[in-house]
């Protein structure tokens, strides 16, 4: 049977490891110093070598060289034992199938006999993090005590769910993502070793899809060549179920002039081509990561075309961050959501529906005031409010609000859930008020009680507030909250800031209005 090609390129030596020189460096210097660890951790997102580092340690504390610099040398019997799998002296263990504390009991039983080959016994955990709580219990005193011929190298994708105490004895390396470049240089390599026809562009998809893992690169690569014909760009996007990048442009740009059929028709057509709602949608975030990289100077770590990069530098223009940014979250939800399986383009539709729900970025921002700044004259106390204006404070009335009530209404629910993921009692306040007007570019929360409106409006509740809902309507829109019934309740005409603000939030009653 054929080997696999991520298992064929699998590196023999330290200096095949690309992209992880933190790592590698550190291990190098401790075999060549014989300050090798008892105990390593070995945490990053699946495909970024933690495994092959783990054997390439093992190999080299039980390599037979004469020069520790030089190990592993791959020509030795030891060195060629494990490569083949069959050094008796390297234990690799799924935890994901071991995870009883029987299982840890007899590693630890046997864990105390002498190596039959090598000068360490390397157990080598993948996937630790699979462990029961019981189990971990039962390797803390071997990690921490562990006999002076044993090494534990553990491996895991989630770092988060190792206790604490396992954390502290163990050495941690922390494996990054590949860059898209160094995939798609490795992926070349290995063409023209094996002789597969490919198309550089073929290559650079594969690497994007890879999401920064070189073996499941070279998996994709191996799916590919398994066709038989050279591997084009057309091929790539067929097996992979990726849609042409023409077709993410030309709905950024239907999203741009808020035209709706065409963007419902390019992502129907996207769909009935063959590529997959969850990939798609995928691709639609990366691309608005690239407007957002241009529009915040980064525009240097953003892969493209010469040709795709002047489309993606007209839209950086044309968007507003706001709206890309909104953009992004939404597609990102498309992405990510699995509930809508019984209908694959129903979450694409609902995000592009929802962005052109919202007024065009462009009519919401207010104008800059072209008014001279007012000079200090003096003025009688009680019209203070009305001939300052403040940086915090909003602009003369106007004669049509920075947004309608209605949109702020739809997206309530919406302001609620993400500041529910920053401040869980706010959230609480929030279900409790209801957007009442907006009002001299004010918007006025109506709460029932004088208590609810004295928590909501306490500086840190209203700015949050007023910053999610920058983020969600892109507009900048000062908040208050008033209340509908009782003593306190805020007669139609009076205005909710300034000094009334004030007297508010220090429990001031309105007794009068003259």
């Amino acid at each position: 049977m054929t080997q696999a090609l991520y298992r064929k390129w699998r590196p023999l030596g330290w200096d095949e490891v690309v992209s992880q020189e933190h790592v590698i460096q550190t291990l190098k210097n401790a075999v060549a110093a014989d300050r090798v660890a008892h105990a390593y951790l070995f945490s990053g997102p699946r495909g970024t070598g933690k495994t092959t580092a783990a054997r390439l340690l093992a190999k080299a504390v039980n390599c037979l060289a004469e020069e520790k610099t030089q190990r592993p040398c791959n020509r030795c019997a030891h060195c060629i034992a494990v490569n083949e799998n069959r050094f008796m002296d390297l234990i690799e263990i799924d935890a994901a199938s071991n995870t009883s504390v029987e299982d840890v009991r007899d590693l630890r039983d046997k864990i105390n006999f002498a190596p039959s080959q090598g000068r360490y016994k390397v157990y080598i955990i993948d996937e630790v993090h699979m462990l029961s709580i019981a189990a971990f219990n039962a390797l803390l005193k071997t990690l921490e005590e562990p006999p002076p011929h044993a090494i534990f190298i553990l491996a895991t994708t989630e770092i988060h769910k190792i206790p604490a105490t396992v954390l502290s004895r163990c050495q941690r390396h922390e494996f990054r993502r590949f860059p898209i470049g160094e995939i798609t240089r490795r992926l070349s390599e290995i063409c023209r070793a094996e002789g597969i026809q490919a198309e550089s562009e073929a290559l650079s998809l594969i690497a994007r899809q890879s999401a920064g893992g070189m073996r499941d690169a070279i998996s994709l690569l191996d799916q590919l060549a398994s066709t038989g014909s050279a591997i084009t760009l057309e091929l790539a996007q067929t097996v992979l179920g990726t849609a042409a990048n023409q077709a993410v442009m030309s709905l950024v740009q239907a999203l741009i002039e808020r035209n709706a059929a065409a963007g419902m028709d390019e992502i129907h057509r996207a769909l009935d081509g063959g590529a997959d709602a969850r990939a798609l949608a995928r691709q639609i975030v990366e691309y608005l990561r690239g407007l957002l990289l241009i529009q915040l100077g980064n525009a240097d770590q953003v892969e493209a075309t010469a040709d795709q990069r002047v489309q993606m530098m007209n839209h950086a223009r044309a968007l507003p961050t706001s709206e890309v940014l909104r953009a992004m979250r939404a597609f990102n939800v498309a992405a990510t959501d699995p509930r809508g399986g019984w209908s694959p383009s129903l979450g694409l539709e609902l995000a592009f529906a929802e962005l052109l729900e919202f007024p065009k970025p462009d009519a919401e921002m207010p104008k800059p005031s072209t008014r001279p700044p007012s000079t200090a004259q003096p003025s009688p106390a009680r019209h203070e409010g009305a001939t300052s204006v403040t940086a915090n404070q909003p602009q003369s009335p106007s004669s049509s609000p920075l947004v309608s009530l209605e949109a702020i209404l739809k997206a309530w629910k919406q302001v609620a859930a993400r500041i529910k993921a920053q401040d869980v009692n706010l959230a609480a306040l929030l279900n409790s008020g209801k957007p009442l007007e907006v009002r001299e570019g004010v918007l006025l929360v109506a709460f029932a009680s004088d208590i609810l409106q004295g928590k909501f409006n306490r500086p840190e509740n209203l700015e949050l507030t007023r910053n999610v809902l920058r983020e969600i309507l892109g507009v900048n829109l000062p908040v208050q909250g008033v209340v509908t019934s009782g003593k306190n309740a805020l007669p139609a005409h009076v205005k909710p800031d300034g000094l009334v603000a004030a007297a508010s939030q220090l429990g001031g009653e309105i007794v009068d209005v003259q």
